[in-house]
């Protein structure tokens, strides 16, 4: 397959797009593309006055929901770090898309138990293809900052439920799961099954139990931080 038919496919077709990248493993030019798009168009979006105060107020937000006050000395620091908006993206860009495709491919080739057969490549381009699905949702997030004036996450099952306490538990744990997210979870789990010829429900049952958990850990981190002010 071509580079744009993996990229198609991926979102249309996963397992046989996969099934054709474990055969014969490509990952470069793609690896490029998910990792520069999303970090320019994230760049362009903060580098106007709208994204770098939508970044002022999610720091805010943030520092709040950890129980740090925001005082007006604290306020002026992240006017002044928004400034390396275009940075910060490319931060999240590379977190997102190499660092986060290494650590699945590491996890991957040390799960493959008695599947010997199975080679670091073959992990790697899966997890490289799988971020297709998280930098296809960077590049819908990037124009949304400048027309929603916000970088709040409108994939999060939080912003499909009104009325929510924006400090309250259930809140704080819709917010954590993002809906690309489940989607990559879910396309990694049918990479690994291929892979190692397991079933894809039960790969995705547990990856997705993992991220529950992890929701679930990172939601009572912030109710707890927030009580200790």
């Amino acid at each position: 397959m071509s580079l744009g038919a993996r990229i198609v496919g991926m979102i249309r077709r996963p397992r046989t797009t996969l099934r054709d990248v474990i055969s014969a493993p490509r990952w470069f030019s793609l690896l490029v593309l998910i990792t520069v798009a999303p970090a320019a168009a994230g760049g362009v979006a903060f580098a106007t006055g709208v994204g770098r105060q939508a970044l002022v107020d999610q720091w805010e937000r943030t520092a709040i929901a950890f129980g740090q006050p925001v005082d007006d000395a604290r306020y002026a620091e992240f006017q002044a770090w928004s400034a390396w908006g275009p940075a910060y993206a490319a931060a999240g860009a590379v977190a997102g898309g190499p660092l986060l495709a290494l650590a699945a491919a590491v996890v991957l080739f040390w799960a493959r138990g008695a599947a010997r057969h199975v080679t670091f490549a073959q992990t790697w381009a899966v997890s490289v293809h799988a971020g297709v699905i998280l930098a296809l949702a960077r590049l819908i997030a990037a124009p949304l900052v400048w027309l929603r004036e916000t970088s709040a996450n409108t994939m999060s099952l939080a912003s499909w439920v009104s009325g929510l306490d924006e400090s309250s538990p259930a809140a704080r744990l819709l917010g954590a799961i993002d809906v690309f997210v489940v989607w990559w979870a879910i396309v990694l789990s049918i990479g690994a099954a291929l892979l190692f010829g397991w079933r894809a429900r039960r790969c995705a049952a547990g990856l997705l139990g993992v991220y529950a958990v992890l929701a679930l850990a990172g939601a009572a981190i912030m109710a707890l931080a927030g009580r200790a002010v």
